[in-house]
């Protein structure tokens, strides 16, 4: 057994045995708000508008905990009682989703099914009586449509079980089970196939020879051991930002095993998570990967933030990316109050470490301004050269939200510009570079390039919200034979040169991508979408031309939309 799977296991005991010699009656618990675009967007609009969070709430970290966002609705009393019916149904929605932390009346079912189930709107089953509390909902994702470009039907058919709650009011727990068969639009399929990954998802097999078939599979357990201190063990993802993409850690690959701890003190949030990630994936079931483990490397990051009065938020955090062909871990890294760049010199350790900071301003009651940058290495003095030395290697962000535009109620846009230099998160091999899964752990490119997101939304009335989003970036692309420094899973040591390098560099990239989607809330948590999707990719690398038109329609059951934009 190796070393950190020991002592993984040992930690997880310790704060478990702790919790139930310290923790006391009436500590605030809940599970999270499962990480979903287009959940957490609402909760970024009444935050704008009111220029005000819950306390509780950092935003650069997700997910969020239920009953501070409900505690945060809760409260928007002016916007439940004004004219305009769409904030007061997206007020109620939240919080009849939330409502075991609020107590709100509306949530309550007036006719259940068969007695016992919907006796809540947002749960097809829940029980409530002292010291247990459980909420059950199925989950289905079914879509068909057609890709015009290609002789193929894409489609998705999810099957599943979500279940959430609280043990004697202490221990909050989650688990997400589903299984799905799909075949995705031909964009989607190439991604596959050159990366040997599907997206979001780990193990896999293929299915009727065009599609996939794999199981997820995310859940945790979380208590206080003192009320300011939150510890959570389980397997899910972390997104690290205010943005649409992160440069820090984002949701975009698999998920993983990880531990916990959040301490909340006066206007401060410090957050540490330390994570078992894959270095590599041998591509599916069917390509004879049951022979063997997928080989191993961990993951510790932590991240302080400061809410710097009602609308002011700055943040710095670290992480180390540690591993190699032994599987190693420096038992060092489990202190979740020491600098890791600090540590990593003191034992002579070459392992990858990245630092970098965040900021987020609301003002006016319609704006949020919002940036991001993380460091991979960096010299002053080869920057101020301007002679393109390779390991000046950085990632930024900068985007502003615009809630009710030009006065248009409802009509909130969001503008985003994402950069990173070539060989950013690459490292020396696969043990340390920035990936999950064979999949990056932040943004979805990898690296070196520039991208603009543009995103708009549009709730002409309580139940549709119509949003469209485009997105326009260049990056330099490798062939097999070379590396510029987009693919993170190539060492840099294999870098073309060490001077002379900048982004966009190797064979030029273009990507153009524009969704279009319609959806319609016919009950609470059940969606029906119908949506156009533009994909096009135009290189000099010739294999990576192509263009992907694709039209669909999608019913979900308690699971978000699949976004495919990259």
């Amino acid at each position: 057994m190796h070393i950190f799977q020991m002592n993984y296991r040992y930690v997880c005991l310790f704060f478990w045995i702790l919790s139930i010699c310290c923790s006391r009656a009436g500590l605030s618990q809940s599970p999270d708000i499962p990480l979903n675009r287009d959940y957490y967007y609402l909760i970024d609009r009444y935050e704008i508008l009111t220029g005000s969070a819950s306390p509780g709430i950092h935003t650069s970290v997700k997910p969020y905990k239920r009953n501070q966002v409900a505690e945060f609705f809760a409260g928007l009393d002016s916007l439940r009682t004004n004219n305009n019916r769409r904030d007061k149904f997206n007020i109620d929605y939240v919080l009849t989703d939330n409502y075991a932390y609020t107590e709100y009346p509306a949530a309550k079912s007036g006719r259940p099914v068969l007695k016992y189930l919907y006796t809540y709107k947002s749960d097809f089953f829940s029980v409530d009586i002292p010291d247990f509390q459980m909420h059950l909902n199925p989950v289905m994702y079914f879509s068909g449509g057609i890709d015009l470009d290609r002789n193929v039907t894409p489609y998705i058919n999810t099957r599943g079980l979500e279940i959430s709650g609280l043990l004697a009011g202490k221990i909050a727990y989650y688990t997400f089970l589903s299984t799905t068969q799909a075949a995705f639009p031909g964009y989607v399929r190439s991604w596959i196939v050159r990366n040997l990954a599907v997206p979001n998802e780990g193990f896999w097999k293929v299915y009727n020879k065009d599609g996939v078939d794999f199981f997820t599979a995310s859940g945790y357990f979380s208590f206080n051991i003192v009320k300011p201190v939150l510890v959570q063990a389980g397997h899910g993802k972390t997104f690290i930002g205010n943005g649409i993409r992160s440069m820090a850690l984002s949701d975009f690959s698999n998920n993983y095993l990880y531990l916990k701890m959040d301490v909340k003190i006066w206007k401060l949030d410090y957050f540490n998570l330390f994570a078992q990630n894959y270095a590599d994936a041998y591509a599916s079931a069917n390509t004879g990967s049951l022979g063997g483990t997928y080989p191993k490397k961990f993951l510790a990051h932590h991240h302080l933030s400061f809410n710097a009065g009602r609308n002011l938020n700055l943040g710095i955090f670290e992480t180390v990316i540690v591993g190699d062909s032994t599987h190693a871990f420096e038992i060092g890294y489990l202190n979740p109050l020491i600098f890791y760049r600090a540590l990593e010199h003191q034992g002579g350790s070459r392992n990858n470490v990245f630092v970098g900071a965040d900021v987020k301003w609301n003002f006016l009651n319609h704006f949020s301004l919002y940036s991001q940058l993380l460091l991979d290495e960096f010299k002053l003095d080869e920057v101020t050269s301007g002679e393109g030395w390779w390991a000046n290697k950085y990632g930024a962000q900068a985007g502003l939200k615009y809630m009710n535009v030009a006065g248009i109620e409802n009509l909130d846009a969001q503008l985003e510009f994402n950069i990173s230099k070539p060989y950013t998160y690459s490292h020396k091999d696969i043990y340390t570079n920035f990936s999950n899964y064979r999949m990056p752990l932040a943004h979805p490119y990898g690296a070196n390039f520039r991208e603009w997101i543009f995103s708009a939304r549009y709730q002409p009335m309580p139940r549709l919200m119509l949003n469209l989003t485009g997105i326009n970036s260049a990056y330099g692309e490798d062939d097999p034979g070379s590396n510029w420094g987009k693919n993170i899973m190539k060492s840099y040591l294999t870098r073309e040169r060490d001077y002379g390098n900048f982004t966009g560099q190797g064979y030029k990239t273009w990507f153009k991508y524009l969704n279009m989607a319609v959806t319609y809330q016919l009950r609470h948590n059940v969606f029906f979408d119908l949506e156009f999707t533009l994909h096009d990719i135009s290189s000099e690398y010739d294999p990576l031309d192509s263009r992907t038109t694709y039209s669909g329609m999608n019913f979900r059951w308690n699971i978000p939309k699949k976004i495919f934009d990259y």
